[in-house]
C-alpha cells in the first residue's frame, strides 16, 4: 500500500541528492571561480529541476495522471519509447546505481577513518588508519540493512539520512565561516584561474572538466525518481505531488551547495580539500559529529540508490523461474523475545543481495578514490538519465512535431549537456588514470 506524501518524497530525495556531493563542492568551486563555480551550480540545479518535471509526468502512461503505474525507471522509458532505447537506459541507470553505492561505500570508511584519524593527530601519535576496515563495517551494516523487503518501507531511513545530511551540512558551514571570520582570506575569481605556478595548463583543464563531473553527481538523482515516486498514495496526483518534492528538494539542497560550496571556497582558497570536512582539525568534538552524521546518511542513501537494483533482479528471476521455491519463497522467522514478532525471509533474497554488498564493497577497496569516482559517476550518469531520456519520453508524450521551435529547444538542452558530460569524463578518466599510477591496492 502507497502511504508517501510529499514530505516523504522530499525527504527522500534529500537524502539521494545530499550525499557525498556536498563534501567535494568547494574543490569543485575553487576549480571554476568564484563567478563559473556558483553559476555552474545554479545550470545544473534548473536543468535537473526541470527534467524532473517531465519525468513526473511519465510516472503514469499515456495519461500523467489516470495512466498505467510505471514501476521503474526502465518501465517508463519502455512504455513511451520502447526498443533498443529500453536496453540502453537500463545500462546507464544499473552502472550508475552500482557506482553510486560503490562511491557511498568510499565515502562512508573515509569518513570513519577521519574520526579515528583526527583522534591520533591531536594525541601527537603518528598512526597510519587505512580505509579498507571501515569499509568492511560499513559493507556489515548494509548486509542487514539490504534485507528490508521494499523501497515502501524505508521512509524512516531516509527521513533520519535527510535529517543527517542536513546537520553535517551545517556543520561543514559553520566551521568554513568561523574560518574564514578567523582571517581567510577571499580570493578574487581571476585569482581562482590564473595562479596555478606549479600546474600546467592542461592539468588545470583536466580538473575544471573533473569539478563539473563532481557538480554533475551532486544532482545524481533522476534514477530513482521514478521509485519514489511509486511510494505515494494516488490522491493528490503521483505526479502533482513529485513536483512540488522535487521542487522542495531540489531548491533546498542548491541553498546547501551554494553555501557550502562558496563558504569553503573562501575558507581555503586554492588549498580547498577534495572533501571539505578533511581541511578542518579543531573542535575534535564537532568534526566527529559531522563524520558519523555523513556515516549514518551514506547508510540511508546506499538502500535508497541499491533498492531498485534488488527490484530488478528479484522480480526477472521469479518471473523467469516461478516454480523455483528458493526464488519465490518467503520463511517466516519469529524473533525471541520480541513477542513472537516475526518477518519474512527469502533464501534467493538472501544470497542475492549479501553478494551485491559484498562485491560493491571489494569493488571500493580497490577504487578508493573520492573525488575522481565520484566525477567520473556523474558525469557517466548526468547526460542519459538527466536529461536525454526525461526529454525524449517528453516528446513522445507531447508529440512533438520535429523541427518545431519546441522540439529544436529542447534537442539543444539535450546536445549542450551531452557535451557537458562528455568533457566530464575525460576530466574523470584523466584524474583515475594518474590516481592509478601511485595506488597500492588494500593499503593506507
Amino acid at each position: 500500500m502507497r502511504t508517501g506524501t510529499w514530505v516523504t518524497a522530499s525527504a527522500h530525495i534529500i537524502t539521494a541528492v545530499v550525499g557525498s556531493g556536498v563534501l567535494s563542492l568547494a574543490w569543485a568551486i575553487t576549480q571554476l571561480g568564484w563567478v563559473a563555480g556558483p553559476v555552474t551550480l545554479i545550470i545544473f540545479s534548473l536543468i535537473t529541476l526541470f527534467t524532473s518535471t517531465l519525468l513526473a509526468d511519465a510516472y503514469r502512461h499515456p495519461d500523467p495522471v489516470t495512466g498505467q503505474r510505471n514501476y521503474t525507471y526502465m518501465d517508463a522509458v519502455r512504455a513511451h519509447l520502447g526498443g533498443l532505447k529500453v536496453r540502453l537506459c537500463g545500462l546507464a541507470q544499473y552502472a550508475n546505481l552500482v557506482g553510486v553505492t560503490v562511491g557511498y561505500t568510499i565515502t562512508a570508511s573515509m569518513c570513519m577513518a577521519s574520526v579515528r584519524r583526527k583522534k591520533c593527530l591531536h594525541a601527537e601519535d603518528n598512526c597510519h588508519v587505512s580505509t579498507t576496515i571501515y569499509m568492511i563495517i560499513f559493507g556489515s551494516i548494509q548486509l542487514i540493512l539490504c534485507q528490508v523487503p521494499n523501497f515502501h518501507k524505508l521512509s524512516w531511513i531516509s527521513i533520519l539520512a535527510a535529517v543527517m545530511s542536513i546537520t553535517y551540512s551545517f556543520i561543514g558551514l559553520g566551521l568554513s565561516v568561523a574560518k574564514v571570520a578567523a582571517g581567510a582570506q577571499l580570493n578574487e575569481g581571476a585569482e581562482a584561474t590564473t595562479t596555478w605556478p606549479t600546474v600546467s595548463e592542461a592539468h588545470r583543464l583536466w580538473k575544471v572538466f573533473q569539478a563539473i563531473g563532481n557538480i554533475a553527481f551532486a544532482y545524481a538523482y533522476s534514477t530513482v525518481l521514478i521509485e519514489i515516486q511509486d511510494t505515494l498514495k494516488s490522491s493528490p496526483a503521483e505526479n502533482k505531488t513529485m513536483k512540488r518534492a522535487s521542487f522542495v528538494g531540489i531548491s533546498t539542497t542548491t541553498i546547501f551547495y551554494l553555501l557550502c560550496g562558496c563558504v569553503g571556497y573562501a575558507a581555503f582558497g586554492e588549498d580547498a580539500p577534495g572533501d571539505l570536512l578533511s581541511g578542518f582539525h579543531q573542535p575534535l568534538w564537532l568534526l566527529n559529529v559531522a563524520n558519523v552524521s555523513v556515516t549514518i546518511h551514506l547508510i540511508g542513501a546506499y538502500q535508497v540508490f541499491a533498492q531498485p537494483i534488488f527490484s530488478l533482479v528479484e522480480s526477472s528471476c521469479r518471473q523467469r523461474w516461478p516454480e523455483v521455491k528458493f526464488v519465490t519463497t518467503d520463511h517466516q522467522i519469529t524473533i525471541p523475545f520480541l513477542g513472537g514478532t516475526g518477518f519474512h525471509v527469502n533464501c534467493f533474497r538472501l544470497v542475492w543481495r549479501s553478494a551485491y554488498v559484498i562485491v560493491t564493497t571489494v569493488l571500493a577497496m580497490l577504487l578508493p578514490f573520492f573525488n575522481v569516482f565520484l566525477a567520473l559517476i556523474g558525469a557517466a550518469s548526468f547526460w542519459p538519465l538527466t536529461v536525454y531520456f526525461p526529454i525524449e519520453m517528453y516528446i513522445a508524450r507531447a508529440k512533438l512535431p520535429k523541427f518545431s521551435f519546441s522540439w529544436m529547444g529542447l534537442q539543444a538542452l539535450s546536445l549542450a549537456c551531452l557535451l557537458v558530460s562528455l568533457v566530464a569524463a575525460a576530466g574523470s578518466v584523466e584524474g583515475l588514470i594518474q590516481s592509478l599510477k601511485v595506488y597500492h591496492p588494500f593499503k593506507n
